[in-house]
C-alpha cells in the first residue's frame, strides 16, 4: 500500500466517495477555507478539526512512532 501524505489521502478519498470540497466541509461540520487548506498541506491545522474530517471516511489521527530511537527525557 503506498503511503499518502494527509493532504493527498484526503483529496484522494474524497474523490472515491464522489465529494466536492463543498460537501465534504458540509458533511463534517468544518468550514470550506478548512478543508482547502488541509487538502493543499497546511503544516498547523488543529487535529480535532483533522479528526473531523477523517472520522467520515472510518479514519483518525494518532501519534505514531517515527523511529525506534527513543529520547532520554
Amino acid at each position: 500500500m503506498e503511503q499518502l501524505s494527509l493532504s493527498k489521502y484526503v483529496k484522494q478519498v474524497r474523490k472515491q466517495y464522489g465529494l466536492t470540497q463543498v460537501d465534504l466541509s458540509e458533511k463534517a461540520g468544518v468550514g470550506l477555507r478548512f478543508v482547502r487548506e488541509l487538502e493543499q498541506g497546511k503544516p498547523n491545522l488543529r487535529m480535532d478539526k483533522v479528526n473531523q474530517v477523517l472520522s467520515l471516511f472510518g479514519t483518525e489521527l494518532v501519534p505514531a512512532p517515527v523511529n525506534k530511537t527513543t529520547l532520554n527525557v
